[in-house]
């Protein structure tokens, strides 16, 4: 790999809980990714543009709202039309097995409870992209 794989890291929607979206953040940083956090209070058409812009391998959406079944449809609806086909969509919070199955059913990577390691995140990024965005 010629490049470190990058990450874009969001919070989507009015969802004001950025602690574990930074420690994340941070975590990647630390196991060698470029990331671009967006900040807070993100609509889907910012983070998918600014995927595109900056381009991202991959989307990590924290989410603590309950919008996961809202946020995570229109992400990857918006990510298929503009051609994100080979960018991974993963991220975590509070969201129920049932959901977690709904969603990865849409398209949707792998997501994450609290309390996952972050070398387990990192690790499963890593791989997908070394499966789907060889460069």
């Amino acid at each position: 790999m010629n490049r470190p794989i990058r990450v874009l890291v969001a919070k989507v929607g009015l969802d004001g809980h950025d602690r574990g979206a930074k420690i994340i953040a941070t975590a990647l940083r630390n196991e060698g990714m470029e990331v671009i956090y967006t900040g807070l209070r993100q609509t889907p058409e910012m983070v998918v543009n600014a995927a595109l812009q900056e381009d991202v391998d991959a989307i990590g959406i924290s989410i603590l709202s309950g919008a996961h079944m809202t946020v995570f449809p229109k992400v990857i609806g918006l990510m298929k039309e503009k051609g994100l086909n080979d960018v991974l969509l993963t991220g975590g919070g509070i969201i129920p097995d049932d959901d977690m199955k709904a969603l990865k059913d849409m398209g949707v990577g792998e997501l994450f409870a609290p309390g996952t390691s972050t070398t387990n995140i990192a690790s499963y990024i890593k791989e997908w992209v070394k499966i789907n965005r060889p460069f």
